[in-house]
């Protein structure tokens, strides 16, 4: 039986993590799940197993928060004499968070075979540290489960070998169209007050936006504008709530407490528009064929550009006023990217339990294990 770790340390990776621990449960494996402890809050944790039904974890780390060199360094400390103990055949991280990268690393030099889902995704902004992880992961893994075309494109150029990347599609997608008439089923919408396309959605948490005063000020500016067309509700994330109350939010935004999945698909699939500064939300709007206006000046999702409903207003007040308006004048046409089928979960258990391949692609039968594994330079 092939004993795999998955690793989850926050509120991104559990809609990821999920689907894949059922298709690798279903097929017989062995998977121990190990919960870093990077969100600990019970509003961006507790709720988010529960909605998704994830089990509690077999291992927690508790390792709380930090600087990202404090927090990646608990998280090594804690996660390599687990390894040792636990002695699993694969290891797969998700994602770009510190605990993503932690794990890989811990992972590389023990010896188990490394999956990184999500991998190739790049924004080339380096000052992003999901863009470090992202990269770093990569680096060092074996596996590379790419969730869109571009993303294999850019393993590509970047000169990783054919038989490492496996375009897989979406997990993200598995987990939402699972969940979708469960969302839809919920009582959010009623508890606020909203009906259904009359009220745009709004997320905001990246430390770019949130942690510097002159930004943070002049995006609430935007949204206020915006909010005197369409009124917005704004699920407050823990990292923004204190920055908010500081600076005042203006009349037309509703600030409500943190969403759990449920509620807050639910609060997307409902939103005339979405403006985010999330990667994970530029996917689920696409699948769901919400418009969204990312407030952000780059994407490591184009795809959600190129396809989706996904469009980059950047962080100036006034090119986001006036793309909103031209969003919410003229919609983009949803399409859902191939291969975002609900089954990518499936495609990755292949991969790493039946060496079998995710795409057309005939794959090579003598996939390196990780001690002997070449990598580019």
């Amino acid at each position: 039986m092939t004993r795999v770790i998955c690793v989850a340390g926050a509120r991104p990776n559990y809609m990821k993590i999920k689907p894949v621990m059922d298709a690798l449960e279903r097929r017989g494996a062995e998977v121990v799940l190990v919960h870093t402890g990077q969100h600990y809050d019970p509003a961006m944790n507790d709720v988010f197993f529960a909605d998704l039904g994830i089990r509690p974890p077999d291992r927690f780390l508790g390792v709380g928060s930090g600087s990202h060199a404090e927090q990646t360094g608990r998280v090594m400390t804690a996660f390599e004499p687990l390894i040792d103990e636990v002695s699993p055949d694969i290891v797969v991280v998700v994602g770009d968070i510190n605990s993503t990268l932690a794990c890989a690393l811990v992972t590389a030099k023990a010896g188990p075979l490394l999956a990184h889902v999500e991998a190739g995704l790049r924004s080339r902004d380096w000052s992003m540290p999901e863009e470090v992880n992202r990269v770093a992961t990569d680096r060092v893994s074996d596996y590379l489960l790419a969730p869109s075309p571009d993303a294999a494109d850019n393993l590509r150029a970047e000169g990783y070998r054919e038989d490492q990347i496996h375009l897989v599609g979406n997990v993200m997608i598995d987990t939402l169209l699972t969940n979708l008439e469960r969302a839809r089923a919920s009582a959010v919408l009623d508890e606020y007050g909203l009906a259904k396309g009359e009220y745009g959605l709004v997320t905001l948490h990246r430390p770019a936006n949130v942690d510097d005063p002159e930004v943070l000020s002049g995006l609430l500016k935007a949204l206020g504008e915006i909010a005197g067309r369409l009124p917005l509700v704004l699920p407050v994330h823990p990292r923004a709530s204190r920055r908010l109350a500081e600076i005042g939010v203006p009349g037309g935004i509703r600030l409500v407490p943190p969403a759990g999945y449920l509620d807050f698909i639910a609060l997307q699939d409902s939103a005339r528009v979405v403006l985010t500064d999330s990667g994970g939300i530029q996917e689920e709007t696409t699948a769901l064929g919400v418009p969204c206006v990312t407030l952000r000046d780059n994407t490591e999702r184009p795809i959600t550009v190129e396809q989706g409903t996904n469009v980059l207003a950047g962080r100036d007040p006034a090119r986001i006023v006036s793309t909103v308006h031209r969003v919410l004048d003229t919609p983009p046409a949803p399409r859902r990217p191939d291969l975002w089928d609900g089954r990518a979960s499936d495609r990755i258990a292949d991969v790493l339990l039946e060496g079998g391949t995710a795409s057309t692609r005939p794959r090579p039968t003598d996939q390196p294990r990780a001690t002997d594994r070449p990598l580019p330079i």
